[in-house]
């Protein structure tokens, strides 16, 4: 599986932050018909998007389209087990992507509603957070 990470960023090491309030923006369905939408908030590796990305259009047998609204681009650093404190900052563990709650993941088009129903509800198994179901306005539900 292909990690997704950034291909360049000026430091390698970030800050840890805080992850408080509500989406600011990416919280509509911009591109396609429906979508995922997080309810909670929390960070989500790499990896984790990579599987429901996967997820998704392996459910869509190569049709419709997926697009990804979200992206890894925080750095989450760890120590080796066993390890005495001090001597730095650990290395880059992985990248995660900071997830607030109304946040939109995925969406998708050119597919059926219930297909997409059951596409999200694949992928909202591999991400760390509740997710919901979300359909843009004007499009028909059948």
């Amino acid at each position: 599986m292909a990690n997704i990470l950034p291909s360049k960023t000026k430091y390698r090491k970030m800050h840890k932050g805080r992850n408080r309030g509500l989406a600011k923006g990416g919280d509509t369905i911009a591109f396609g018909d429906y979508a995922i939408q997080a309810l909670e908030r929390g960070k989500c590796s790499s990896s984790q998007l990579e599987a429901a990305r996967v997820a998704i259009n392996r459910h869509f047998k190569r049709r419709g389209k997926v697009w990804m609204r979200v992206f890894p681009q925080k750095s989450v650093t760890k120590k080796p087990a066993e390890t005495r404190q001090g001597k730095g900052k650990g290395a880059v563990e992985y990248w995660a992507a900071v997830i607030k709650p109304g946040s939109i993941l995925f969406e998708v088009s050119g597919i059926p509603a219930s297909m997409a129903r059951e596409a999200m509800r694949l992928a909202d198994g591999k991400l760390p957070f509740k997710c919901r179901f979300v359909v843009r306005e004007g499009v028909e539900i059948l």
